[in-house]
C-alpha cells in the first residue's frame, strides 16, 4: 500500500515487497538528461469514466495487517497507515503517473512561492473544504500540525521534523482561505509539507497526538471516513464521507482486510478479498484463477543490495566494496525478477529516482561497470589473495551455528531458491564451482576457492535477508553465487521482518543485506537520513539515522543539502544527480532494479490495480457497471 517518506522514510521489507498497490508519494522534477516524461506512465489500472462505474458496493481490498497507529507522522505508521490516510484526511498535493505533484483541487485553489527572501508560499483553500465536524480548514490546522513536527515541542512524538523545522511562521491571509507560510531558509520541498493534513482536534496537544488516534480518527475530510478499526478480525472499514464536497465516492464500503501474502491467491479464488498485491512467484497461480486480472507495473520503490562499511569487517575497504558491486550482474538480478511478470527488463541507475520518476538518470558508472576480473583485482589489491582450489568436488556446508544474540532466521518461503540459483555461474568465473545449500534456517554458499588474507583468515560475508520473501531469497542467491566467482565466501541469514531490520541491519549486525526502500518525491531531503555521513557521539557511538550501510562522505552531505535549499528546480536536479555518482563513488549501496508491482483483482473492478507512483482517487474506485 502506499508510504509517504515525508511521514518518516522507511525500509520496505518482506511483506512490502511482495508489491505495492498504491504509490510513494511525490517526485522529483525531470533532468534535461531524462527522456522518462516522453514515455507513458508506468501504471496499469482498469481506467474507467465515473459513469461507466457501478454506484455502490463493498470492496475488499488485502493489505498485511492492520496499523498501530492511524497518525502517520509517528514511528508506528506503516503503510496501512497511509492509506486510511488519504483515503479520509486532505493531502494536497497528490502525483501523476510520473511521479510529479500534482495540486489537488478537491483541498487547494492555488498554492503558490510568493517570496523568495525569505520564501514564503501563500496557500488558497478550496472554500468548500470542511471537516466532517463542520468546520472549515483553516489556519489554525496548519500552524497546530507545524508545532507538532517542528521539533521544538519534544513531548510530541514524532517520526521528523524535516521541513517544518524550516517552517518559521504562518499566519492568516486576507480572509479565512488564505494561508501565509514563512520559511526560515529555502525549501525546495514545501510541496511536501501538510499531506496528509491533520485535523487540530489531532495535533493540538501532545496527548491527542500521541495517544488520540491509534485506533480512530476524530473527524476526516476526505471521500471516505474510517467507520472501524477491528484488529481483532483484522479489518478497517472504510465509508463514504458524507461531508465530503468533491465527487461522491462509488463504493459504498472500502474495507482493509489483513491477509498474509502467501495466503491472497486463496483468498481471491474464494472471493473472500477483491484486490490483492502478489508475490512474482504466485502469478501463475493467480492468473489462472477465473474472472481475476493481475496488473503489473514497475514499483514506486527499489531493491538495493547495502554493504555494511562500518566497523572492522571486509567492508571496511572501499576496494572490497567496489569489488563486490563490480561482481555482481545487476541486468541478470534485474531479468530473473523483471522478465517473468512481463516487465521490461531494466536495471536502476539511480538511489534517488527511479526509472519510472521524471527526471531518472543512469549515474551508476560513478562505480564501474560488471566485471568479474575488476572484481578479482580490486581484492588482490586489497590483501585478499586467491585460495588454492579444493582437489574434490565441493559439497553443501551447513551454515554456522549463529552466536547466541542472533535471532534464527525463519524458514524460507522458497523451497527451490537455493536449487536454482546453484545452477547459475557467474559469466567468467573461471575457477569458481559454486555449491549452495539449505539446512534449516541459514546457507553457506562456498567457492571452490576462498579468499584469505595474511593472517589467513577467509574472505567471508554475512548476508541477511528478510524472510517470507521468494523473490528476495532468489535474488540473494543469486548475489552469493556471483560472489562465489571471485572467491567470496557468503554465510546466508532469512530473518523475520520485524527481527531484520531492527536486531540486524540498524544495529550494524551483518556485512551484506538485501532490502527495498520506497521511492521519494524530494530526494535531497528525503533520502538525507539514508545517505548522510554518520556522526560519532560523545559516548563512542555512532549516529547513521538511516545509513546502515554507515558509508559516507562531505561531498554528499554538502550536495544534499545545497539540493534542498535549491529553490530553482534545473540546479536542484543537477545537485541531487552529482550527490547520486558520489553515493554511487562510495560503494555503500546498490540499486538493483524497481520491483515489479503486482495487483491480481477482480475482472470488474475498475480504476484500481497498478499505480506506480500515481496517487489513486479514492472516489472513483468501484465496479464496473
Amino acid at each position: 500500500m502506499h508510504r509517504t517518506p515525508r511521514a518518516g522514510r522507511r525500509a520496505v521489507g518482506a511483506a512490502a515487497a511482495a508489491g505495492v498497490i498504491a504509490a510513494a508519494t511525490l517526485a522529483t522534477g525531470c533532468s534535461s538528461s531524462s527522456d522518462s516524461d516522453r514515455e507513458p506512465a508506468a501504471i496499469d489500472i482498469a481506467a474507467t469514466s465515473r459513469a461507466a462505474v457501478h454506484d455502490g458496493g463493498t470492496l475488499r481490498w488485502a493489505v498485511d495487517g492492520m496499523p498501530d497507529t492511524l497518525n502517520a507522522f509517528q514511528d508506528g505508521a506503516d503503510q496501512q497507515t497511509q492509506t486510511i490516510a488519504e483515503a479520509t484526511l486532505p493531502t494536497l498535493f497528490t502525483v501523476d503517473g510520473h511521479g510529479r505533484p500534482q495540486r489537488d483541487g478537491d483541498y487547494l485553489a492555488s498554492a503558490d512561492v510568493t517570496g523568495s527572501a525569505p520564501q514564503t508560499v501563500v496557500y488558497h483553500l478550496n472554500p468548500k473544504a470542511v471537516w466532517s465536524n463542520g468546520r472549515h480548514l483553516g489556519v489554525s490546522d496548519f500552524t497546530a500540525q507545524w508545532k507538532a513536527l517542528n521539533g521544538d515541542d519534544t513531548d510530541f512524538y514524532s517520526a521528523h521534523n524535516t521541513g517544518y523545522d524550516r517552517v518559521s511562521k504562518i499566519q492568516r491571509g486576507k480572509d479565512a482561505r488564505e494561508i501565509k507560510v514563512t520559511f526560515s531558509k529555502p525549501t525546495a520541498a514545501w510541496q511536501s509539507l501538510f499531506s496528509p493534513l491533520y485535523p487540530r482536534e489531532v495535533t493540538g496537544s501532545p496527548n491527542a497526538f500521541n495517544e488520540g488516534v491509534r485506533d480512530e480518527l476524530p473527524v476526516s475530510a476526505g471521500p471516505f471516513a474510517l467507520q472501524d478499526l477491528d484488529t481483532d478480525n483484522g479489518t478497517a472499514t472504510l465509508v463514504r464521507n458524507r461531508h465530503w464536497w468533491g465527487d461522491r465516492a462509488k463504493l459504498r464500503r472500502l474495507v482493509l482486510t489483513a491477509v498474509p501474502g502467501d495466503r491472497r491467491v486463496a483468498a481471491l479464488k474464494a472471493k473472500r478479498v477483491d484486490v490483492a498485491a502478489i508475490d512474482a512467484t504466485e502469478l501463475p497461480a493467480a492468473g489462472r484463477i477465473g474472472g481475476v486480472a493481475v496488473r503489473k507495473a514497475p514499483g514506486a520503490e527499489y531493491t538495493q543490495l547495502t554493504l555494511n562499511g562500518g566497523g572492522s569487517g571486509p567492508l571496511a575497504d572501499e576496494r572490497v566494496r567496489k569489488a563486490v558491486a563490480r561482481a555482481i550482474d545487476r541486468r541478470q538480478l534485474a531479468e530473473y525478477v523483471l522478465r517473468p511478470a512481463g516487465l521490461p527488463v531494466r536495471t536502476l541507475g539511480n538511489h534517488l529516482v527511479l526509472g519510472s520518476q521524471f527526471g531518472y538518470q543512469d549515474n551508476s558508472s560513478a562505480i564501474g561497470r560488471p566485471s568479474v576480473r575488476s572484481a578479482q583485482a580490486l581484492l588482490t589489491e586489497a590483501g585478499w589473495q586467491q585460495g588454492r582450489t579444493a582437489l574434490a568436488s565441493p559439497t553443501a556446508n551447513k551454515a554456522a551455528a549463529p552466536q547466541a544474540s542472533r535471532p534464527r532466521a525463519a524458514a524460507s518461503a522458497s523451497g527451490s531458491a537455493a536449487a536454482s540459483a546453484s545452477a547459475l555461474r557467474p559469466a567468467g568465473s573461471g575457477q569458481a564451482d559454486v555449491a549452495g545449500a539449505a539446512k534449516g534456517e541459514s546457507t553457506v554458499v562456498e567457492p571452490t576457492a576462498v579468499r584469505t588474507n595474511a593472517t589467513g583468515n577467509q574472505l567471508t560475508l554475512r548476508f541477511m535477508l528478510p524472510a517470507g520473501s521468494p523473490t528476495l531469497d532468489a535474488v540473494g542467491d543469486r548475489i552469493a553465487h556471483m560472489l562465489a566467482g571471485v572467491g567470496v565466501r557468503t554465510e546466508m541469514d532469512k530473518v523475520k521482518d520485524d527481527s531484520f531490520f531492527r536486531d540486524h541491519v540498524a544495529t550494524g549486525d551483518f556485512d551484506l543485506a538485501l532490502y527495498s526502500w520506497p521511492g521519494s518525491a524530494f530526494p535531497a531531503d528525503d533520502a538525507r537520513p539514508v545517505y548522510l555521513k554518520p556522526l560519532p557521539q560523545t559516548d563512542g557511538s555512532l549516529d547513521v539515522r538511516q545509513n546502515y550501510s554507515r558509508v559516507g562522505t562531505d561531498q554528499i552531505d554538502q550536495l544534499l543539502d545545497r539540493a534542498a535549499g535549491q529553490l530553482d528546480a534545473r540546479k536542484a536536479r543537477g545537485l541531487t544527480q552529482q550527490a547520486d555518482a558520489r553515493i554511487w563513488a562510495a560503494a555503500g549501496s546498490i540499486p538493483l532494479y524497481q520491483p515489479p508491482q503486482l495487483v491480481a483483482e477482480r475482472s470488474d473492478v475498475v480504476n484500481a490495480g497498478a499505480f506506480g507512483f500515481r496517487t489513486p482517487r479514492f472516489q472513483d474506485i468501484g465496479f464496473r457497471r
